[in-house]
């Protein structure tokens, strides 16, 4: 597990974060191998709720130059207005899904922790 840490080596959101991470791994739990994004999305959804996070889902990120159509840097997750999840279901994890362009816009925007969740 990655834990992220700000430039003065201090966990962002801790008790948060862990919180998004065990929410994650139960959700592999809940509905296990070979499912589609959306199905893990339901059950990211359903554990959130159940730990009363604040959330919104699918969520439109503000336009990040003039002229970009509208809804068109969507999120899987906004938690607390501070984190920011996407998630991908792959049979397989490579490097290259590590530098998905997607991600890379969503990080221009002023969330200070994003998680990319891969369930394969």
């Amino acid at each position: 597990m990655l834990i992220m840490r700000n430039s003065e080596n201090k966990i962002i959101y801790p008790e948060l974060s862990y919180k998004i991470n065990g929410i994650l791994f139960n959700a592999r739990k809940m509905v296990g191998r070979f499912a589609n994004e959306k199905q893990y999305c339901d059950a990211i959804e359903e554990l959130l709720k159940r730990e009363n996070v604040l959330y919104e889902r699918e969520k439109a990120l503000p336009q990040s130059f003039t002229g970009e159509a509208n809804r068109r840097n969507i999120v899987d997750f906004l938690i607390d207005n501070k984190i920011i999840i996407e998630t991908k279901s792959k049979p397989f994890v490579t490097k290259e899904d590590y530098f998905l362009h997607q991600t890379k816009t969503h990080f221009k925007f002023r969330s200070s922790l994003n998680i990319f969740a891969i369930f394969a």
